[in-house]
């Protein structure tokens, strides 16, 4: 067993795990932050999307271990205050999800995009989208989805006051 502390969506947690336990496992089995989905186990889907320290990264490519001392922000960490974040709001808005399964990675991943780019073009989003599938939509709303998000945030006009828990968690 290994000892590992991390700050997750804000919170200090300390565990002993398993030291080949992947972080997408620690996530959901340990924490039961459960909007983390397992798609592939392979990096291929996407699904698993996460930041650690800041950057977007498939949390079944990395072990819990690989992430002692960092931080992770989770799609439940998204919502504050009981508002949704407007990358959320613009997949409720511009329809940019149809089941759901891809949206917590898909969300993770421009979430991770607009902290370095925070006007991107559509290039720019399909390029930051490009290791998330979605076997659903055709990815168009999930552009428009983003280019709102975009706008909203610039203009700070959130108007979604849906409950934190609609959109893209579990």
């Amino acid at each position: 067993m290994a000892r590992i502390s991390l700050k997750v969506n804000g919170t200090q947690h300390v565990h002993e795990v398993e030291p080949r336990m992947l972080l997408v496992h620690y996530l959901r089995e340990v924490l039961s932050l459960t909007g983390t989905h397992v798609g592939c186990d392979t990096s291929q889907c996407g699904a698993c999307t996460v930041l650690l320290d800041g950057k977007a990264v498939k949390a079944c490519s990395v072990l819990a271990v690989q992430a002692d001392g960092s931080e992770v922000k989770t799609v439940e960490g998204l919502a504050q205050d009981g508002r949704l974040h407007p990358l959320q709001e613009g997949f409720w808005e511009e329809h940019g999800l149809q089941c759901g399964f891809c949206t917590p990675g898909m969300l993770m991943a421009a979430y991770g995009l607009l902290q370095s780019n925070p006007h991107p073009d559509e290039h720019a989003i399909r390029a930051g989208l490009e290791g998330n599938l979605c076997r659903c939509t055709g990815y168009h709303n999930i552009v428009k989805a983003v280019q709102h998000a975009t706008k909203t945030m610039a203009e700070g006009t959130s108007k979604t006051a849906a409950p934190a828990r609609t959109v893209g968690a579990a």
